[in-house]
């Protein structure tokens, strides 16, 4: 399958060449060889709820308005029903603010930072708990047949995750289909920008798959939880308490997706076996950047 022909599927597709996203950096290999490689760049990003500063996050610099509206809806600082009247980016002060028709006030979830284990310092106001409570996920099935088909499409996709490595990606998807593929140095970030174009477009979660490159943990099972999403599937692995909190609101967990090879720790009975393993392509090792963030 050719670039184009990948490329094609999405809604939103990576674009690895876009400006300011890298830049190149020269040193040395191991044999003290210059070398010139392209590096992430990272700059920070100041999000405003109303005239309220929310938080500074670290990001590419990509959709900073789905950046910011995803933080907000993921912090549950803006809710399903609220109405948001602009959002406006200033490029030169790097800033972003979302305007809402009711004036808002988070000082006391402000007050209840928690630094989570994501990478670029992932913070969480409030209860990382706070709301998980009534929330029982759509008890979807999920054909293997369609893990296999989206890891080899995402895996070929053009990313930086492939080009410059030191990012994550997050692939919003519906049965093969991927839809909207966003990367950022952290993956927290990636997925706001995934839950800020759903809000946006107004999108549904119940029928759709999130598939990250990053690590299975609470942070990352607390999110898509919340954006009721049914099944999350990662490259990487678990943490005990990710496992926990994903069996406690039937939250379908895949990790470890490399070629033939995957672990469900929940969610098992929802999977449709519907495809031999021996019968799936081994992934080519082309394909593994050495050092692919974890």
């Amino acid at each position: 399958m050719s670039t184009l022909d990948v490329t094609s599927q999405y809604l939103i597709a990576p674009d690895p060449s876009a400006a300011r996203l890298t830049r190149a950096v020269s040193g040395y290999d191991h044999d003290g060889n210059p070398v010139e490689i392209s590096v992430v760049e990272e700059r920070p990003l100041t999000i405003y709820l109303n005239r309220q500063e929310i938080v500074t996050a670290m990001t590419i610099g990509d959709y900073p308005e789905y950046l910011a509206l995803g933080f907000l809806r993921n912090q549950g600082m803006l809710r399903a029903e609220d109405v948001v009247t602009a959002v406006d980016y200033d490029e030169e002060l790097e800033v972003v603010v979302v305007r809402t028709t009711v004036e808002t006030s988070h000082e006391e979830k402000l007050k209840k930072k928690t630094r989570t284990s994501g990478c670029a310092v992932g913070t969480v106001f409030g209860d990382m708990m706070e709301g998980l409570d009534g929330v029982r996920l759509p008890q979807t099935e999920v054909r293997t047949s369609d893990l296999y088909a989206l890891a080899h499409t995402i895996n070929r996709t053009p990313s930086l995750y492939l080009e410059a490595g030191a990012i994550h990606g997050t692939v919003l998807c519906q049965g093969a289909r991927p839809l909207v593929y966003m990367e950022d140095v952290g993956r927290h970030n990636a997925v706001d920008k995934i839950s800020g174009w759903m809000f946006d477009t107004g999108t549904g979660p119940e029928d759709k798959v999130l598939y990250t490159t990053g690590r299975l943990t609470s942070e990352m099972v607390i999110k898509t939880a919340l954006m009721g999403i049914p099944v999350l599937v990662s490259r990487s692995g678990f943490t005990a308490w990710g496992v926990e909190i994903a069996r406690q609101v039937g939250l379908t967990v895949v990790g470890r997706m490399r070629g033939r090879r995957f672990v469900c720790l929940s969610g098992e009975e929802r999977l449709v076996r519907d495809v031999d393993p021996a019968s799936v392509v081994e992934e080519d090792r082309k394909h593994r950047r050495k050092g692919a963030p974890s």
